[in-house]
C-alpha cells in the first residue's frame, strides 16, 4: 500500500497524514503471537497510547480502537485452530473477515490455502495486513471494501472477534449463516462476547489464550472456535 495522503486538524493546524506503513513501523514492534508463535505481528506495547496517536495522526477524535495493533483472543484461537487443522483451508479460497492484523489470514496461508482475502474497513488495518503478510513470508489480498452481504464464492470464511456490537453482530451473523447455508465453511473465533448467538452455533474447540489486561478482563481468556449449527 503506497502513501495515502489525507488532511486532518490537530490543535487547529492542518497537516498531511503520513504513509500508514511508516506509522505502523514506528508505533509497533514485530513479535510472535502468544498462542500462535509460528506467526509474528507488528503489535503495540500498550492500547491507549497508540489509540491516541492514531487519533492525532488522522486529526479525528472518537475513533474506534486500533484493532489491527493487537492479537485479539478470538483471532488467536481461530489461527491456532486453522494451523492445527490445515484441512479446513488447504487448497481453498478463503475470506478472513474483519481481519485486523491479518493474523487469521496468515495462518490460513501457512496452512495451505489457495488464496486469502483479508477484509477490514480500517485503512491502517489494510496496511498492517500487507506488512504482516510480508513479515511472515505469505502473500495476502487486503481489501477495505465492506463485504457484509456479498458472496464472492469463498470456500471458507473465517471471522474472529466480531460480536462486540448488537446491530452489527446481527447483520454479520445473518450474512455468515447465509454463506454457511449455501455450502461455505464458516468458522468463528470468539471468547463468548455479549452478542455472540451461541444458540445458533456449535463449539468445535476451546483454547486458553494469553491476552493483555488492557484489552480483556483477565490475562488468560478461554476462547472457542464455533461454526453454524
Amino acid at each position: 500500500m503506497g502513501p495515502r495522503v489525507r488532511h486532518g486538524r490537530h490543535q487547529g493546524v492542518s497537516r498531511p497524514i503520513t504513509d500508514p506503513n511508516a506509522f505502523i513501523r514506528a508505533e509497533t514492534r514485530l513479535r510472535p503471537v502468544p498462542l500462535v508463535p509460528e506467526v509474528s505481528l507488528h503489535v503495540a506495547d500498550e492500547a491507549v497510547p497508540i489509540w491516541h496517536r492514531t487519533e492525532e495522526e488522522l486529526g479525528e477524535l472518537g475513533l474506534p480502537p486500533p484493532f489491527w495493533a493487537f492479537a485479539w483472543a478470538g483471532g488467536q484461537a481461530l489461527a491456532r485452530h486453522v494451523l492445527d487443522h490445515p484441512e479446513t483451508v488447504r487448497g481453498q479460497r478463503v475470506l478472513d473477515f474483519a481481519s485486523g492484523s491479518g493474523l487469521v489470514g496468515i495462518a490460513a496461508m501457512k496452512a495451505g490455502a489457495a488464496g486469502v482475502t483479508c477484509a477490514d474497513i480500517d485503512p491502517f488495518a489494510v496496511a498492517a495486513i500487507a506488512l504482516n503478510g510480508e513479515a511472515n513470508g505469505v502473500v495476502l489480498s487486503p481489501t477495505q471494501d465492506d463485504l457484509i452481504g456479498r458472496d464472492d464464492g469463498w470456500d471458507t470464511v473465517l471471522a474472529g472477534d466480531i460480536a462486540y456490537e448488537r446491530d452489527l453482530s446481527e447483520k454479520v451473523f445473518a450474512w455468515l449463516l447465509a454463506l454457511a447455508a449455501r455450502g461455505a465453511t464458516v468458522l468463528i473465533g470468539d471468547p463468548g462476547r455479549t452478542y455472540l448467538p451461541k444458540d445458533r452455533l456449535e463449539k468445535l474447540a476451546e483454547y486458553s489464550v494469553p491476552v493483555t489486561r488492557e484489552l480483556e478482563d483477565m490475562e488468560i481468556k478461554r476462547t472457542a472456535v464455533w461454526r453454524p449449527a
